[in-house]
């Protein structure tokens, strides 16, 4: 992504603070309901996906300067996030949250590429092959300051290439990224609400 694109990005209407806070409460309510039940013994597709929303939560409290960002190979404490108040909330610049958004998408991509790895993919003219397009990108955005560092043409997680991932590392990846890119995207003013946001990569 260009300075100019990202710029572009960052002059987008961001969400204000205020609404932002108050997504904040709403994923924070949800979220402490979630750890309740699941102390419970509580166990559903339900509050997985409750539990979940966390990794949103926690990535709008980063853009509230309120948590650090993990590595998208290591999801947010939930216990952390849930306990977390609003106070000190000060948004970040937009240039700031438009590249973690940038960022967010790349990882998302990642993640969905690495389903489509089995079946027959129509690629750009100039790839020869879907390792060759995930080794490109990999580089483009190591150079962009958007990822760390490549590991043999692939994406770097939990310390190995991404291909090589299991199954249950590939949803975790998975999972963290669409929640982050969801929180960023409705940041930025993507979609009508919090539950009609475009997840394009």
């Amino acid at each position: 992504m260009t300075t100019t694109n990202v710029a572009a990005m960052a002059r987008r209407r961001l969400r204000s603070q205020g609404d932002v806070v108050e997504r904040c409460r709403v994923l924070r309510d949800g979220l402490r309901s979630a750890l309740g039940r699941l102390d419970d013994g509580h166990d559903s597709a339900e509050l997985v996906d409750a539990i979940w929303s966390g990794e949103a939560l926690g990535t709008l409290l980063w853009a509230l300067q309120l948590a650090e960002l993990p590595p998208y190979d290591r999801p947010f404490d939930s216990t952390a996030v849930a306990s977390t108040d609003f106070e000190q909330a000060a948004l970040r610049d937009g240039e700031e949250i438009a590249l973690e958004r940038e960022s967010a998408r790349l990882w998302h991509w990642r993640a969905r590429t690495a389903r489509l790895q089995e079946h027959e993919v129509e690629l750009p003219d100039r790839y020869a092959s879907l390792d060759q397009l995930v080794a490109a990108t990999a580089m483009r955005g190591y150079e962009q300051g958007l990822l760390p560092p490549p590991m043999r043409g692939d994406f770097r997680a939990y310390g190995k290439v991404y291909r090589h991932l299991p199954p249950a590392q590939q949803s975790e990846a998975l999972s963290i990224a669409l929640e982050r890119h969801h929180a960023l995207n409705w940041l930025c003013g993507a979609g009508r609400g919090w539950d009609d946001v475009p997840l394009d990569t």
